[in-house]
């Protein structure tokens, strides 16, 4: 019944842009985390950004202080702004959302994925 659809990847020169945004319907329940990982080719998936209930928001090493992610729990979207991008965030992202079952227990749900290709 839950589903996440991304939108705004795209191909970009390094240095440059994007926005990633990310839609949850369907649900009739609030979620604990909303957030991004990524992929590349050959590589394992990655939480790039994440932001709980609560607002506080998690990003991995590699791009802080580029990426900055936003969160609007009422409506259930999240966004990405990438900024400095450089060829090795290449990877199809994914939007995530995490359900709290229980105190011990969580359902993750994903989004289909957006490739973000960042070439010259």
């Amino acid at each position: 019944q839950v589903q996440l659809v991304e939108s705004g990847g795209g191909l970009v020169q390094p240095g440059g842009s994007l926005r990633l945004s990310c839609a949850a319907s369907g649900s009739i329940f609030s979620f604990t985390y909303m957030g991004w990982y990524r992929q590349a080719p050959g590589n394992t998936r990655e939480l790039v950004a994440s932001m709980s209930s609560g607002g506080s928001a998690n990003y991995a090493d590699s791009v802080k202080g580029r990426f900055t992610i936003f969160r609007d729990s009422a409506k259930n979207t999240v966004s990405l702004q990438m900024n400095s991008l450089k060829p090795e965030d290449t990877a199809v992202y994914y939007c995530n959302a995490r359900r709290r079952r229980s105190m011990v227990e969580n359902y993750d749900y994903w989004g289909q994925g957006t490739q973000v290709t960042v070439s010259s």
